[in-house]
Parts: structure tokens; sequence; C-alpha cells
């Protein structure tokens, strides 16, 4: 089973903090599991946590927090890269070179999953696409969050309008998830 790393699901829980505050992380809390609420309280930023408990929390803030809509985790990811790309990951930044920083995408798929792998190809001198592969498990929520990530980590590296389309999700039955992505 693919598992995904405790930072992250933490990065989600802080975000519904930030935004609901404390009363909305215990009401999205509150529609899980005892299992999955000890797990998510006693999280801890480095340790492997099993995909479907991110897949369950990401159901519960989507229906708490999240007033049903499903791009409220773009914004989410737009967070996680401003929190971890000025601390503990910021050297994967490089300034004023994009498509060195894209480069890294496999690097950086392998710090937060543990299996499957994320590919990088320069299309263009502003264009680029990742795809990645063989994950075990995927959620559209979690490429959401994907989309929002890289969008603000690019910003991060001087790229301005920044457009990435998921062209191909498996969690819409394709093969692969791929992102397109121009910036100007």
């Amino acid at each position: 089973m693919q598992q995904v790393k405790g930072s992250v699901l933490k990065s989600r829980l802080a975000f519904v903090e930030q935004h609901a505050g404390t009363d909305g992380v215990e009401r999205v809390l509150a529609t899980l599991s005892p299992e999955d609420r000890s797990a998510l309280r006693n999280l801890v930023a480095i340790q492997w946590c099993p995909f479907p408990l991110g897949e369950r929390l990401d159901e519960a803030i989507v229906r708490v927090v999240g007033q049903g809509k499903p791009r409220f985790f773009e914004r989410l990811g737009v967070a996680s890269a401003e929190t971890n790309l000025t601390t503990v990951h910021k050297a994967f930044l490089t300034r004023g070179d994009p498509h060195a920083f894209l480069a890294k995408a496999p690097q950086i798929y392998k710090l937060y999953y543990d299996t499957g792998r994320r590919e990088y190809a320069k299309t263009g001198e502003r264009e680029a696409v990742l795809t990645t592969y063989e994950a075990e498990t995927f959620s559209a929520p979690d490429c959401l969050t994907v989309v929002g990530w890289h969008r603000k980590a690019l910003e991060m590296c001087g790229a301005s309008d920044v457009r990435i389309v998921e062209e191909e999700c498996r969690a819409r039955g394709g093969s692969v998830c791929r992102y397109r992505i121009s910036w100007a």
C-alpha cells in the first residue's frame, strides 16, 4: 500500500486550522473514525502514513470546510509550498530558473511518496510537463494539491502567470497523472 509522509497530512491540518480555526480542525476530525483521529493527532512529520488515511482526511476536509468544492485543495497546495519551500525544503527553489526547479521533481516526489515516480520534460523555454507514474494509490484532491504546490513553487522561482493543466489523471481513469505547465 502506498504511503505518504506525515508532513503532507500535517500541512493539510495546519491549512484547515489557518482557515477554519481549531474548531474547524475538530469538526473535520469528528467525522473520522477514532483510529483515524488518533493517528492524525499523533502525526510525526517524518513518519510514513497510509495513503488511504490521507484520502479520508481529504474527503472530510472538502465536506466540512471546503463547502464540497475539491478546488479547495489547490489553495492547500499553495499554502504547503509557502510553508515547506521557505523552511525545510527551501534548497529546492532555483530563483530565476523554473526549469532547474522542475528538473528536481523526481527527487521532490520521493520525499513525499514512497511508491511511483514523477518525471520532468522540458517542452519549451517556458513550458514543461510533469508526469507521475506507477503510484499505487491516487486521488483527485491530491492531484489538485500538486497543482497548487507547483504553481506557488514556480512563482517563488520567479515565474509569473503560471498555468498548470492536468491533462490526464488516474483518479479520472487515466493511466498516469500528467501536468502541462507554462509561465510568462
